[in-house]
């Protein structure tokens, strides 16, 4: 075949995939906004360890699975979650055909965003944040909702669009991984149907491969026509111990690389690695409040870490120092 030809080829191919690299993307440096350290070369040394036939610790492609949190891993959770950010965006929306809104404090508090009032009610106040911001719809006019707030809503310091606001760094693990014939999953304490709607676009991540927290949802029909309709409450919140047992429930089977940042990534971590070679982890330190956002015990809403940092050594994980591993923070602007 010419050499024009295969060049083509290729780059049907780089579309038809996601804008995921072809395996001979490894061979040159695949993690270029990383800074050279041990960190990076753990990551490249157990990719090489698992992939190369013959090893002790090759592992056969179809084992090899990764499972990723998304917020506070792949891209920012401060000031507060993406996806709460969605939620408080949405009541102010809609709060004009919603009189009775003004005598629940919680979704007061929305409204004004008052965030410290938020947390003060715990998961009972988020979950009546997203009652009245995700339910009472179908799960195609939800869809649609996500997709007009990510065109225009911005983050409040970088002034980004959301969906933009990726962690370079991770993106290329990412790419790393499925040039090496890992399968990439999400396992986040969000909301599925919220992170599916865009997981392709934004990681290269189809819809059926994140794994998350599921609010209740029936079928109905609505002018003759089948619908899924949101309804208020939660089936099951992927997070902490949720998350093993997500991932049980999807996959079936335990990953061999698992990548977090806080807390509620404890138990994947512990699931992914425990008494199991070859597997490897990684924890999303966040260090640098010039770039990003330094924080650990005392995260301004969510992302807490300490459990896992004190876990983190013994078990082998590695841990970023986010302000010193990383070159580059976020992906370039589009």
């Amino acid at each position: 075949m010419p050499k024009f030809r295969l060049t083509v080829a290729a780059l049907f191919a780089l579309f038809l995939h996601g804008l995921q690299v072809p395996s001979a993307y490894s061979q040159d440096d695949p993690l270029p906004s990383w800074n050279d350290g041990p960190t990076k070369s753990a990551i490249i040394e157990f990719v090489e360890s698992v992939t190369r036939e013959g090893s002790p610790t090759f592992v056969r492609p179809i084992d090899r699975i990764a499972v990723f949190d998304n917020d506070g891993t792949l891209w920012p959770e401060d000031p507060i979650p993406f996806q709460l950010a969605f939620a408080l965006d949405e009541l102010k929306r809609l709060a004009p055909s919603h009189a009775e809104w003004k005598d629940n404090p919680v979704l007061q508090a929305g409204l004004t965003g008052d965030t410290a009032t938020i947390l003060k009610y715990g998961e009972k106040g988020l979950i009546e944040i997203l009652d009245a911001s995700h339910t009472k719809i179908t799960t195609t006019e939800f869809d649609k909702r996500v997709r007009n707030w990510s065109r225009t809503a911005k983050h409040p310091r970088f002034k980004r669009p959301y969906l933009d606001l990726t962690y370079q760094p991770m993106q290329e693990v990412l790419r790393y991984l499925r040039a090496n014939k890992f399968k990439t999953w999400i396992v986040s304490g969000g909301g599925a149907d919220f992170m599916r709607v865009w997981s392709r676009r934004v990681y290269g991540i189809p819809p059926e491969q994140v794994i998350g927290s599921v609010g209740n949802t029936k079928f109905g029909m609505q002018d003759g026509l089948p619908v899924l309709i949101k309804e208020p409450g939660v089936s099951f919140v992927d997070d902490k111990t949720g998350k093993p047992v997500g991932i049980h429930r999807q996959l079936g089977r335990r990953p061999i690389a698992a990548f977090g940042n806080s807390d509620g990534d404890l138990e994947m971590l512990q699931w992914t690695t425990i008494e199991r070679k070859p597997s490897f982890a990684l924890i999303v330190h966040h260090t640098d409040a010039e770039r990003e956002y330094a924080y650990d015990a005392h995260p301004k809403s969510s992302g807490k870490l300490v459990k896992a940092l004190e876990q983190a050594k013994g078990n082998g994980w590695v841990v970023v120092d986010m302000k010193n591993d990383w070159a580059t923070i976020f992906s370039p602007e589009k």
